[in-house]
C-alpha cells in the first residue's frame, strides 16, 4: 500500500476532523491496520518537522495484534501463531491492540514550548501522557495511578471488589521520538477482550493484570471516552 500523503483521511475518518489551535484531532472510526497506521505516522511527522502540516492527535482502533517494542523480551510471547506481531520501534515490551480499545497516537513537536514543556524533554512529555490518561479517567470516576518501575496506568482493584492490593493496568504508554516529533502514544482499554492479552506478557510484567472501563463496571462509550481525552488534552498540554 502506498504511503499516505501527509494530510491524507483514512478511511472511515470522521468529518470534519476536531482542531485545537495548531493540533488536528483525527478520529477514525473503522479499524486501522496497524501498517497502514505506521505508515501514516511516518509521514505525518516527516510533514510536521518539515512545517508543511500542523500537529496530529489520532484516535483509533486496530483488529488485534501485538506489538513488540525495542525491550522486548521473546520469552513473554507466549502465543505467537494468536495473532499478527508487529516490531513497533517504541520504546517498551509487548503489547495487545484491538477492537474495544481506544488508541491514541500523538504527533507532536517537542521543540514548541508549552505548558509544562517549555524545553524537549521526553521524560516530562511521557509525564504529561500519563497525567493525560489520568484526567481522562477522572472524569468517569476512576483513580488511575502511576506505579514506580512499571510504566502505564494502574488501577487499584480493592474499590471495585476485588483483593485488596491487586493492580491492574488500564493503560499503556509506549513513544518514539524523531527529531524531537513523537510518534505512538497511548491505549486506554474501553471494552476490548481482555482475554486476549494472554498471547503475551504485557509490558513484561507478569504479576499484575490488564483491566477496562467496563471490567470495572463504567459501561461508557467510544465517543465519551473520546470527549474526555479532549477535554484533559486541554488541561494538561494546553492550559
Amino acid at each position: 500500500m502506498a504511503t499516505p500523503a501527509p494530510n491524507a483521511a483514512p478511511q472511515g475518518l470522521r468529518q470534519p476532523s476536531i482542531s485545537h489551535q495548531s493540533i488536528e484531532w483525527r478520529i477514525t472510526d473503522e479499524p486501522v491496520p496497524y501498517p497502514d497506521a505506521v505508515a501514516e505516522m511516518e509521514a505525518r511527522v516527516a510533514a510536521i518537522r518539515a512545517g508543511e502540516a500542523p500537529e496530529l492527535v489520532w484516535l483509533l482502533e486496530h483488529p488485534p495484534l501485538y506489538t513488540a517494542g525495542t525491550s522486548a523480551r521473546a520469552a513473554d510471547l507466549l502465543e505467537p501463531s494468536r495473532f499478527p506481531t508487529y516490531e513497533s520501534g517504541r520504546g517498551g515490551q509487548y503489547t495487545y491492540h484491538g477492537p474495544g480499545q481506544r488508541v491514541a497516537y500523538v504527533l507532536i513537536d517537542l521543540k514548541r514550548p508549552r505548558a509544562g514543556l517549555e524545553a524537549p524533554d521526553i521524560r516530562g512529555y511521557v509525564c504529561k501522557l500519563e497525567e493525560w490518561l489520568i484526567q481522562t479517567l477522572a472524569q468517569f470516576n476512576v483513580k488511575g495511578e502511576r506505579r514506580s518501575g512499571r510504566v502505564g496506568i494502574w488501577v487499584d482493584k480493592g474499590p471495585y471488589g476485588g483483593l485488596t492490593g491487586r493492580e491492574d493496568k488500564i493503560a499503556a504508554i509506549g513513544v518514539r521520538v524523531r527529531r524531537w516529533v513523537t510518534l505512538h502514544g497511548v491505549a486506554l482499554n474501553v471494552d476490548p477482550d481482555l482475554g486476549h492479552f494472554a498471547g503475551i506478557v504485557p509490558c513484561g510484567i507478569s504479576e499484575h493484570g490488564v483491566t477496562s472501563l467496563h471490567a470495572l463496571g463504567h459501561l461508557v462509550t467510544m465517543p465519551e471516552v473520546d470527549l474526555a481525552l479532549k477535554a484533559a488534552w486541554e488541561d494538561v498540554f494546553e492550559a
